[in-house]
């Protein structure tokens, strides 16, 4: 038997990054008893995918159930990067309410802001959670005022600031309602009562005709596509037809071949899912995101998502690297266009647009980071292409160009507040206020130009010896803020193919910062350092040591030579000028020229 809407309770979970949200999950589970007392389960269990657990954040929303109270509790656990943002408005359109989780510490930041704009956008109602009250240097009064200003600031109506406060140690299970620090033998208890009670139930009608929202898709070896959603009226059930309702108006007749509902962290095969619970549906392998499955005899198609804009591009080309089918499998157009047409669908922030060239495809996306996940993801599924330099889009606003601005949220120590200061001038980015975080450490909050900040976050981190946290989200559109500078120095290019020296490493080291150490494998065009003036350096990286029957000490020295720069795919992509490319496969990682014959470089040098 489907479960009666009254007995549902539909809930996001939604936070700024590292604010305990994934942590929770795993409390509530705990505390429901989908998760056993005592047993062996990793932490963050919801952060399933590699990249989510080398990252610490959650990159994809996940679902799951839990029992409480002859009640049945459908959570959705959201990314806390803006980055991803996509993903917190598929989820938002599968529930009824949302749980904002506050770090009592660091009260709310660029995210806790997004996030909450979207949910009063939809009119949720939500239960705030404050959360590591057991800080040293928590202030949770002090938060729920600023949180209190937030929904003031977001012009929440006066049912909307009318929310629960739960004070909690999500790391322990333990909770109390009101601001306090639970007692040693608290539970959840508080939280999740605290659900029941002020989220509502879903309104859909279990016996009007089927309408039900795709908002996700996934895949199964066995099952094929899986559309992931909501039933929104009436019962989905695999006896009968249904209709498919396409973005275009369309409708087509369908037929599902089997049917799951979320049990726990399982999905579950069922016969039927009534009005307001969540579904998973197989056997319609042309469904996309934003797809209504209703009534076949009665369709009616639903609204469709609607997420915000991508702000960045870059390209996605066909690796023509001397070394390209080395490391792949999937080397070609049609295996590079296939798969980013596979996360188009999947992923309704990114977009993907056909170039000039049939071989290199445009992609846009929400950010640097959203960006270098899908780079990364595709090289460990064992892709070979190359990528340019994301670069932002622009629009025109009354006749005048205007590109996004970004604000941002950085943590860092005291004696560090002036280098972000400098580091945001060249940017042309401006301060907008300095507050005091935990024992000895700053929080300040800026904007700048999203193309100023580019690269920013490594240069922080280099700056501040790695103790800098940066946090950034989306904050609107300013005019055009002209040139802005890039990367300081130089390329060191290689001059010919071969494997790298010491001896040579050692005589270029005074010349700039090495990307490669002794025994890789370079070819003509590529880029093996930075050089410490900003021309382009051609080298010879390959040259060996003459021998003679001359020895003096000092020329046989052992050679001694500093470690390369390590390339990560989001290093890669701030380091390299609009005139390289990273290529990209699943064994290494190359910055090149995208021009790699040097006379050629120098002829398009003097053309433009």
């Amino acid at each position: 038997m489907p479960l009666r809407p009254e007995t549902i309770r539909n809930v996001a979970l939604v936070a700024h990054v590292d604010h305990g949200k994934t942590t929770l999950v795993d409390a509530m589970l705990r505390a429901s008893g989908v998760i056993r007392a005592g047993a062996d389960a990793p932490d963050r269990i919801m952060d399933s995918d590699a990249l989510e657990r080398e990252k610490g954040i959650t990159i994809f929303a996940k679902a799951a159930q839990l029992p409480w109270k002859s009640h049945t509790i459908n959570f959705v656990d959201t990314p806390g990067h803006a980055d991803f943002g996509g993903e917190v408005e598929r989820a938002l359109a599968m529930v009824d309410g949302i749980l904002l989780i506050v770090d009592a510490s660091e009260g709310p930041l660029p995210q806790t802001r997004y996030v909450l704009g979207k949910a009063l956008r939809r009119g949720l109602p939500s239960i705030v959670v404050l959360n590591k009250v057991d800080r040293k240097d928590a202030r949770a009064a002090e938060v729920l005022d600023e949180v209190y200003q937030l929904y003031f600031d977001l012009e929440a109506q006066d049912h909307h600031i009318d929310f629960p406060v739960i004070s909690a140690i999500a790391r322990e299970g333990r909770a109390v309602a009101g601001v306090g620090v639970p007692r040693a033998d608290a539970t959840l208890a508080p939280l999740l009562d605290a659900v029941l009670s002020s989220i509502p139930a879903p309104q859909g009608d279990p016996d009007a005709p089927l309408q039900a929202l795709v908002t996700n898709l996934d895949a199964s070896d066995y099952l094929g596509r899986l559309a992931i959603g909501r039933v929104v009226e009436g019962a989905l059930r695999t006896d009968g037809p249904v209709a498919l309702c396409r973005d275009d108006g369309s409708t087509e007749r369908r037929k599902l071949t089997e049917l799951m509902a979320f049990r726990g962290l399982e999905r579950v095969r069922v016969e039927e899912i009534g009005a307001g619970d969540l579904f998973v549906a197989a056997g319609i392998s042309d469904v996309e995101i934003g797809d209504t499955l209703a009534d076949a005899d009665r369709p009616a198609a639903l609204g469709r998502l609607i997420v915000d804009e991508p702000v960045l591009r870059m390209t996605f080309g066909v690796s023509t690297s001397p070394l390209s089918g080395r490391d792949g499998r999937f080397l070609t157009s049609r295996h590079l266009r296939a798969r980013l047409a596979r996360e188009a669908l999947g992923n309704v922030s990114i977009r993907v647009r056909d170039t000039d060239s049939p071989e290199v495809v445009e992609v846009a996306g929400r950010g640097e980071l959203q960006l270098a996940v899908l780079i990364e993801t595709m090289r460990r599924e064992g892709c070979e292409f190359q990528v340019s330099r994301p670069e932002v889009i622009t629009r025109e606003i009354e006749s005048v160009l205007h590109e996004p601005l970004e604000r941002g949220v950085v943590d860092v120590p005291s004696e560090h507040v002036g280098t972000v200061s400098q580091a945001l001038a060249p940017r042309k980015g401006r301060v907008l206020d300095i507050r005091p975080g935990d024992s000895g450490r700053s929080i300040v909050t800026f904007e700048a130009p999203a193309r100023g900040l580019l690269g920013f976050r490594t240069l922080l981190l280099q700056a501040t010896s790695g103790t800098a946290l940066l946090h950034l989200h989306a904050a609107g559109w300013i005019p055009w803020a002209g040139e802005l500078p890039h990367r300081a120095g130089g390329a060191m290019v290689s001059d010919r193919t071969g494997r790298t020296t010491g001896y040579a490493l050692d005589a270029l080291q005074p010349r700039g910062v090495l990307l490669v150490g002794p025994g890789v494998e370079v070819y003509e065009g590529m880029v093996v350092g930075e050089h410490a003036r900003p021309d382009e350096l051609v080298v010879n990286v390959t040259r060996e040591k003459q021998k003679t029957n001359m020895r003096t000490h000092a020329s046989d020295e052992a050679i001694k030579l500093e470690p390369p720069r390590e390339l990560t795919v989001e290093t890669a992509i701030e380091f390299i000028a609009a005139d390289e490319l990273v290529e990209v496969t699943p064994a290494s990682l190359r910055v090149r020229k995208r021009l790699l014959d040097r006379k050629v470089r120098v002829r398009a040098a003097k053309s433009r």
